[in-house]
Formats: structure tokens, C-alpha cells, sequence
């Protein structure tokens, strides 16, 4: 199909959903509305985002740094959540805690046991973090005013990745290297300052994580003494200055550079409550601008190799690491709006899609990760929303196709988790060898991931590639529908697992993204004129008609409940079968909001603006605790999840509706509430788990300007734009978006008087 082909669609610009228009009266550009939001004034609603850390490092690395709120550099080839393939390097990490010191002496020298890490100011976020102005991702933190320490100056961090020469990785395991620069960052002009003492205490990684914020990072001091003994080593090059700290073997666990700032170096080994610690002590004037450059191997690494890079110098590095990552594919999309938050949460999250990701050290398959270090797994269904709601959205299209053949040649050997079901040729799961957890809803979710990328790229090699795995991947869904024996409703799929919860159910969120993948490819088999489209479209239709007669059969027999305007309304089950509940949190997250995006329901639907009423004002809220644990009973807070906000699929209810308001603010409520604002890098339970991509705040940015969701043959343009995109004299640029009509460009300006909105497309 031609790119003109693919673009005989009506257009539609959208003006009177932006600002108030007449029909007889020329455009008197937009109203006040005190109440619409924006991504600064959406930040009001939230407080900080606790625990946070970010990664740093290369492309498809098999190993990244992970950057902590409070300064710790985090070196764990080997995390306890990542997969066998990196055993190899087990045992090989280490964490290294930088805070300014009183005289060398340990802030948390009384802690003992195992405890929360918090800030050496006591808290758990930090106001003085962020990423610098540079192409590459380089994470800063600053100590102001530590306990007892730095009194009168800060001490700033500065993290990034680099790998030798600075080019695209090969293996995937090529040594990587993290550059920490330490300086006195300010300095209070009228006090006589004595030497600042920074502390860098090295220990093995010993960080607990959890979903639940009150116990998530958790320190256990007594399994954290670093396993091999560590002794301070000139180097062998010409400057003495330069000191190795190294292993018995002779490999080189980290390096302090020459400074002419650096008056004094102590290593003090074992010590602590329970000689855990190995503590290194560099002493810098308290004079602006002093520094000491730190040089971290991900790996204990040989004098040979390090010293290359050592010589290399930060300054150097840096060079490199930018030019690497200015380096954008053709095909990427280009988005400036007047918000310059906005343009910078595009910027990175598109850098952390193939930063959290690497490339398999035993098969060389390239895979999306759940993490960077908390799920340094797969897991499917969110991996693949990665694919088609930040990659592909954004124009990063070879690095979606690298990731989704590794489901072409795994397809098949893995069962799908339910008791009804067996091994079959056309199922789509996560590979055993990187399995977090199971769920059904993987295979509708990576089919529509495929079909996804076909009908965004129009890529006639990738869709002969993958058509025939297409077919079977169809074949799976139209036979699994007829097994029996089962207490689900016939004809829809078995009970499986669909959730973490482990038990299998004929869950909304399985069947949801079942449709949602055979519906996909309904569309491409139909746009290539396969003799299959019209089996599969029958069975696409079929398949709807009796999810939805059978959702409303067991809606009317379900509960209701009353809200504030004396209505009753219906509560929507979450399964068809037996084995679910509503109460549980991820009644939000996986339950019937989801149907919207699946396209088994319309937003209009009876049942969908019950379920959206329940979660903005049902009973959930009489016992809801703003400050509580993620799984309580899940309501909508500003319009994302109470549990997981990367799962707020009520954005497709108001995207659809056109209900302006609450959509744009549970867009702004993602990019700011779900996504710590410092360093853009998204979260899975607020406090909990960071080091996430983002997905669905991405996809509604750019649905709020460029739109071909909302109907399947028509294109909308401007249909749900913030006002904050229309700022008198700033032009805001959509270049070479993907949709399924081919790439879009959109340009709008509102001129200087805010009178004429003039438009290019």
C-alpha cells in the first residue's frame, strides 16, 4: 500500500473542543479557564515521588547503573530480579554511598541491623536532583546542608554511562563504565570553612525492594560487607596522584582521578556495627568548583582495559556519550510544544526505552525489560505497550522490531497458564529464559504489538516476516475459544491466569487484550487484502458479541451501589468465571476500565460510565487512605490509579468521549504524578518500584494533537490540544509523527494578538 493510499482518510481538525468559537464572528482566540491544567501547574496535585532512582548507561547493554534519590550509584550486573542468562556475573556488583561526612566520620554510623535508606537529611526524596543539559542521560544530586556535615556548602554528583570508544553496542556486554564527578557545587561566602570530607562507602549491593513505600529500599547492613578485600594501589602510569582501588586478583574496582583539589585519600576497611563497610575518604577545599572525578566499572575490570578508559578522561567520555545519544533515527518523530517540561519527559522517556533494555548475553536476542533493576526481566503485556505507546509512537521503529522478534522464535514453547489449555504452535508468551510472570493477556498483547507495528510502519519485509506467525498467533485465539470443560463462559477463552494474584480466572483483562490483539490484525490482514481477513474479522465479531451479552447478563445480577446524586449503578465484574473479586486494587488496573482500549466497549457504554463513576466517587473512597498502602480497595486520583497509575486505562474512556477536562487532566496527571519530575523516569506504585518506562501518557501527548484512535477511519487533528500548546507567538510541532495513516506533520501557531490560529499539516 502507498503512503497515499494509506492516508485517503477524512482529516478533521478539531477547534471548538480547544476554545470557544462563533459561527458568525471571526476566531477571538482562547478563553480564560482558570481550571484546565498544565505539566507545572499539574505538579501541585502531587506531592514528591519518594524513593526514586534512575539508570544510566548505554543502549541495549546488558547491564546499566541505577542512580538513587539520595546520591547511591548502584552497579548489580546480576539484580535479584533479572534473568539467568546474567549469572555469570553474580556476586560481581557493588553500591557505593556518597554523602559529605563530619570528619570522615559515617552519618549513619548508629544504624545497624536492617533499616529504610533515606537522605542524610532524614528524607526519602530529594528537591535537588535532576538531569543535566546534555544530549546524554547524566543524573546530578546535590547534599545541601547535611546533618552535621557540609555546613555552608553543597557537595554535587554527577552520573553517566560510557562505554569504550562510544559506540553501538556489539554483545552487549562490552565493559561499561559509570564517570562520577564530585564537586563543591556553592559555598557560603562569610563562613571559614574547614576541608570538605566526602565518604564513599562500598559495600555489595544490598538495596531491598518493594512495591509498599513504607518498606520499599531497605538496607540490610548485616549481609553488605563487600566480598572481596579492597587496597588502595598507585596506578602505573606516570601520575601518582591517580589511585586504584583494587581486588586480590588485581582488577580494579573503582579509581579516583588526579585532582589537584584532592588533598588527602583514606581507605578504612571493615568497619560499622557489624564491619560491613570498606569507607573511602577524600578530602576537597570548600572552595566552589573543586572536584574529584570517580571511575566506575560496572564489572571488576583488568588494569589494561580500565587504564584506556581512565586515560580517556571524563570531559572526553562525555563528548562521546553525547554524540551517541544525539543520534536519532530518521524515522523518529520530532515534538516541541511551548511547555518545556513536556518536550524534555519526550526526550528522555525515548532515551529510557532502549535504556531499559538489553541485548540476551546467551541467545543475542534483543528484549524491552520491566525495569532497570526491579524487574530487570520481561514481562509482556507492559514491555510490548513500551513497543507500541512510547517506541513506535515516537518513531523508534527498528529498535520495536529488534524487540518483538524474539516472540517470533520463541513462539509456541511456552504453555499458556490455565488449566484448560495446552501447548500450541501460535502462542505468544514471554520466553521462559526471561520470565517474570505468566499472563494470558501476553498473547493478545504482543499480537497487537506486531499487527501495531505493521500498520504504523507499512513495512511490507517485517509484515512478510512476521504473517505467517500472525496467522497462527489468529489460529490460537479462534481454537482456544472452543475448548470446554470449564466454568467460563463458552466460546470466549478459559480461565487463566491473568494478574499476579496467580489464580486463573476468565478475567476482562485476558479477554481485552485477546480482541484487542485479533481486532489489529483484522486491520492489517484486511489493509493487505489477505484471503483471511474476512475468517478472522467473523471471528473478531463473534468473539465481541458474546463477551459483551455475557458482560451484561452478569452485570445485572452483580451489586449496586449509590451515588451522590441518589443514582444506582451496577458494579461490572472483573472475570466471567469464578476465581476474581472488585475489591482487590487491580479491579482498577486490569478490570473493566480496560475494555475501552480493548474495543469491546464504547465509553458510552452503561457499564463503562458505571465503572468510571465507581472509581471516581464509589464506595471505595469512604475507607480510602491518600497516604496508604497501594493495595487498598483502588479509586482515581487526579484520574490515574491509586494502585499502579502506569495502568490508568480510564484515559481511553475520556479520550473517546471527548471529556476534555478530565482527560487532559489525567494526561498532565501521568507525565507528573506517575513520572518523578526530576528525572522523568516512571514508577509503578507511587513510593514503590521507579526505573520504569512510561507508556500511556506518552501516547495521550500525542493523541491530544495528532489522533487516529478515536476512529479507525478518520484522522483528528487538534481534537483535545491543552491550551498550554496554544501560547501566542510560540509555535508548537508535531514532525513526522507515526499513525496508521502514515507519518503526520502538524504545525500550529496562535499569533501574537491570540486571534488567528494559523495550522500546517
Amino acid at each position: 500500500m502507498s503512503k497515499s493510499e494509506r492516508m485517503c482518510c477524512a482529516v478533521i481538525v478539531s477547534l471548538v473542543c480547544a476554545w470557544h468559537t462563533h459561527a458568525d464572528q471571526p476566531f477571538s482566540g482562547p478563553q480564560a479557564n482558570p481550571v484546565e491544567p498544565n505539566a507545572i501547574s499539574s505538579m501541585d496535585w502531587w506531592r514528591p515521588l519518594t524513593n526514586v532512582y534512575t539508570p544510566v548507561g548505554w543502549k541495549n547493554h546488558a547491564f546499566r547503573f541505577n542512580v538513587f534519590y539520595n546520591g547511591v550509584v548502584l552497579a548489580d550486573p546480576r539484580p535479584e530480579h533479572a534473568v539467568p542468562a546474567l549469572d555469570a556475573w553474580l556476586g560481581q556488583g557493588v553500591q557505593l554511598t556518597i554523602q559529605p561526612s563530619e570528619q570522615g566520620l559515617d552519618p549513619n554510623r548508629w544504624r545497624a541491623g536492617t533499616y529504610q535508606m533515606t537522605g542524610d537529611n532524614g528524607r526519602r526524596w530529594n528537591p535537588y536532583q535532576g538531569l543535566l543539559d546534555e544530549n546524554a542521560p547524566v543524573v546530578w544530586t546535590e547534599w545541601r546542608q547535611s546533618f552535621r556535615s557540609g555546613w555552608g556548602y553543597a557537595v554535587r554528583e554527577e552520573v553517566f554511562g560510557h562505554i569504550p570508544g562510544g559506540k553501538p553496542i556489539e554483545t552487549g556486554t562490552e565493559p561499561l563504565f559509570a564517570w562520577i564527578r564530585l564537586s563543591i557545587s556553592n559555598a557560603n561566602p562569610i563562613v571559614d570553612h574547614e576541608p570538605a570530607v566526602i565518604l564513599v562507602r562500598i559495600n555489595k549491593p544490598h538495596l531491598h525492594p518493594e512495591m509498599y513505600e513504607g518498606r520499599h529500599c531497605a538496607l540490610r547492613m548485616t549481609d553488605s560487607l563487600y566480598p572481596r578485600d579492597l587496597n588502595l594501589t598507585a596506578t602505573d602510569g606516570t601520575d601518582p596522584t591517580a589511585t586504584l582501588l583494587t581486588e586480590p586478583d588485581g582488577k580494579v574496582r573503582l579509581a579516583v582521578l588526579p585532582s589537584i583539589h584532592v588533598s588527602n585519600l583514606e581507605l578504612r576497611k571493615k568497619i560499622g556495627n557489624h564491619e560491613q563497610d570498606n569507607n573511602l575518604l577524600i578530602t576537597l577545599p570548600v572552595k566552589k568548583g573543586a572536584y574529584v572525578d570517580l571511575l566506575l566499572p560496572m564489572l571488576p575490570t583488568d588494569r589494561e582495559t580500565f587504564a584506556k578508559e581512565m586515560a580517556l578522561g571524563r570531559d572526553k567520555a562525555l563528548a562521546e556519550a553525547n554524540a551517541y545519544w544525539s543520534n536519532t533515527p530518521s524515522t523518529a518523530a520530532t515534538i516541541r510544544t511551548p511547555e518545556a517540561y513536556v518536550n524534555e519527559f519526550l526526550r528522555r522517556s525515548a532515551q529510557y526505552g532502549e535504556l531499559i533494555a538489553q541485548k540476551m548475553p546467551d541467545s543475542g536476542h534483543y528484549t524491552n525489560l520491566t525495569g532497570s533493576w526491579v524487574y530487570a526481566r520481561m514481562w509482556a503485556t507492559p514491555t510490548t505497550m513500551f513497543d507500541t505507546m512510547l517506541l513506535d509512537t515516537l518513531g523508534y521503529h527498528k529498535a520495536v522490531a529488534d524487540y518483538l522478534e524474539i516472540f517470533k522464535d520463541t513462539q509456541g514453547t511456552v504453555k499458556p497458564p490455565g488449566p484448560s489449555y495446552k501447548l500450541h504452535p501460535g502462542y505468544y508468551a514471554t520466553p521462559k529464559s526471561l520470565t517474570s510472570v505468566d499472563w494470558l493477556s501476553d498473547h493478545g498483547a504482543v499480537l497487537h504489538a506486531i499487527c501495531n507495528h505493521a500498520l504504523v510502519t507499512d513495512d511490507k519485509a517485517f509484515i512478510d516476516h512476521w504473517l505467517p506467525s500472525i496467522l497462527k498467533a489468529c489460529d490460537f485465539i479462534r481454537e482456544v475459544r472452543h475448548v470446554e470443560g470449564h466454568d467460563g463462559v463458552k466460546g470466549l477463552l478459559p480461565p487463566a491466569v491473568a494478574t499476579d494474584e496467580g489464580v486463573p480466572t476468565q478475567a476482562v483483562w485476558n479477554l481485552g487484550w485477546h480482541y484487542r490483539g485479533l481486532a489489529s490484525a483484522v486491520r492489517l490482514l484486511n489493509r493487505i487484502d489477505h484471503p483471511q481477513a474476512s475468517l478472522y474479522a467473523g471471528e473478531a465479531d463473534d468473539y465481541r458479541r458474546l463477551f459483551v451479552d455475557a458482560l451484561r447478563r452478569q452485570t445485572a445480577e452483580m451489586p449496586t451501589w449509590t451515588d451522590s446524586a441518589g443514582k444506582a449503578r451496577h458494579i461490572v465484574p472483573r472475570s466471567l468465571s469464578s476465581g476474581s473479586n472488585y475489591v482487590h486494587p487491580f479491579y482498577l488496573d486490569t478490570g473493566p476500565l480496560f475494555l475501552v482500549y480493548a474495543g469491546l466497549l464504547d465509553a458510552d457504554d452503561p457499564m463503562m460510565v458505571d465503572t468510571l463513576a465507581f472509581f471516581r466517587e464509589g464506595p471505595n473512597w469512604l475507607g480510602f487512605d491518600p497516604e496508604g498502602h497501594y493495595e487498598q480497595p483502588g479509586v482515581l486520583v487526579h484520574e490515574i490509579s491509586s494502585c499502579e497509575p502506569c495502568a490508568s486505562f480510564n484515559l481511553f474512556h475520556t479520550h473517546q468521549s471527548g471529556d476534555r477536562a478530565k482527560f487532559l487532566e489525567g494526561m498532565y496527571s501521568m507525565i507528573t504524578g506517575a513520572h518523578d519530575p526530576r528525572t522523568y523516569i516512571a514508577c509503578e506504585t507511587r513510593g514503590g518500584i521507579t526505573g520504569l518506562n512510561g507508556h500511556i501518557g506518552i501516547y495521550c501527548l500525542r493523541l491530544a494533537a495528532i489522533d487516529d484512535l478515536v476512529d479507525p477511519d478518520e484522522l483528528h487533528l487538534l481534537r483535545l490540544t491543552p491550551l498550554a500548546w496554544l501560547k501566542p507567538g510560540a509555535e508548537t510541532t508535531f514532525d513526522n509523527v507515526p499513525t496508521t495513516f502514515g507519518p503526520v506533520s502538524l504545525r500550529f501557531t496562535l499569533s501574537a494578538d491570540a486571534r488567528t490560529l494559523n495550522i500546517t499539516h
